[in-house]
């Protein structure tokens, strides 16, 4: 907190009138992340079909990881207090990143392109599928450009769909 609050140009004492511990700190940090990522998803232009559309949401997500891969991580990876936790804070629609992927989902159900299903488990697994593909990607272990891991993505987004088609 010491270090931190060097950092910004507090007082560790004004650092601690804002956020009572590290623990607190992190979460509100998540926090402002899950807000931008969400304005990012909420500002974009998306495709009205569901399959692009969720296409779309994939990219946003790569685009805030490349961004601010630290970021991605904390929002994502990292136990902290607050964290919302599958299923019952997704089913309630607490998850203000989750919401878009849904949207997208059922759309596609009602049209008849994906069959009926759980919506919020299929969200669960793209973005455990999502997290994991960028974490690797982040953590060096996947040796390739961008652009070239973007495409990797799309691929494996797009087998998947395959598999919930009608």
């Amino acid at each position: 907190m010491r270090r931190v609050a060097g950092e910004i140009g507090f007082t560790p004492m004004a650092l601690y009138r804002h956020v009572a511990n590290r623990d607190d700190l992190l979460s509100g940090l998540a926090e402002t992340g899950f807000e931008d990522l969400a304005t990012r998803l909420a500002n974009a232009s998306v495709p009205s079909n569901p399959e692009r559309r969720l296409m779309k949401v994939l990219d946003i997500f790569l685009d805030f990881a490349f961004d601010r891969p630290r970021m991605f991580e904390l929002m994502f990876l990292e136990r902290r207090k607050g964290a919302r936790r599958f299923p019952g804070d997704f089913r309630a629609g607490k998850s203000p990143t989750a919401n878009f992927s849904t949207a997208a989902l059922e759309s596609g159900m009602k049209q008849g392109i994906f069959r009926k299903d759980d919506v919020w488990e299929i969200v669960f697994e793209t973005g455990a599928m999502l997290q994991g593909l960028v974490m690797l990607y982040v953590g060096g272990r996947v040796e390739m450009p961008q652009k070239d891991f973007r495409a990797l993505c799309h691929r494996a987004f797009g087998r998947y769909l395959n598999g919930i088609r009608k």
